[in-house]
């Protein structure tokens, strides 16, 4: 059994595959790089999440929770951020315009929607890319395959007799691109469902958040007394 060197055999492809060899390892190395950062960011979203609906749930009054997160308004994410624009909402509407009880929680509720959209969007920027290296990756390799083989057999048209052993190499160098377009697309596969299945779990995890603040938006709506906000 001889030992692959791949090394030697990405050298003697044609210009043609060596592109598409070239094209697969950047799209690898991108796959890589995404599935990274978007398991993290998933991690970190969840964590935030948990922390804040903690306190949220503390018995904390809701003005001194959203003056806490006002300080730090521009590093708000997630149920936070969805909190504080709801929050915010439904303070003005109460001072400067509706005053029934529904007005007041469909003004929140459709800011928060806003808020809450705007973090899922954030959060799955770059899953689709992922899904498009995954969908796209094993074409490419067989496409480069096609045409490595292709080359081999031109590469025979000026030899007289032929053998295997004559033809083996130029298809082992040629079927270098689909693996290395497997090698590409199955871990994209993978990573692109499993962060859709993260991704939908977190945003379940907001709306039903986003409910249950909406519950206690419209108790407090209907309270006589509308100055001080408890929950």
């Amino acid at each position: 059994m001889t030992d692959i060197n791949m090394l030697d055999l990405f050298l003697k492809t044609s210009l043609l595959v060596k592109l598409i060899l070239l094209i697969l390892l950047c799209f690898s190395i991108l796959s890589w790089a995404i599935i990274i950062q978007c398991t993290l960011s998933l991690h970190t979203a969840k964590i935030q999440a948990k922390s804040f609906e903690n306190k949220f749930r503390s018995g904390i009054e809701l003005s001194l929770l959203y003056q806490a997160s006002k300080a730090r308004y521009n590093n708000l994410t997630g149920s936070e951020k969805i909190f504080y624009s709801g929050f915010k909402e439904f303070v003005q509407c109460h001072r400067f315009h509706a005053k029934a009880a529904s007005c007041l929680t469909e003004a929140a509720a459709r800011t928060m929607r806003i808020s809450l959209n705007r973090e899922i969007e954030i959060l799955e920027r770059d899953i689709p890319f992922l899904g498009t290296i995954a969908s796209i990756s094993p074409y490419i390799g067989l496409f480069g395959t096609i045409w490595g083989i292709m080359h081999a057999f031109m590469s025979l048209g000026a030899v007289k007799q032929t053998s295997l052993q004559m033809i083996a190499p130029g298809i082992a160098e040629a079927l270098i691109a689909t693996a290395i377009g497997l090698f590409a697309a199955i871990p994209a596969v993978m990573a692109y469902n499993s962060l859709n299945q993260h991704m939908n779990y977190l945003e379940q995890h907001y709306r039903n958040f986003m409910e249950e603040f909406i519950v206690i938006l419209n108790r407090h709506a209907f309270a006589a007394d509308s100055n001080i906000i408890k929950k």
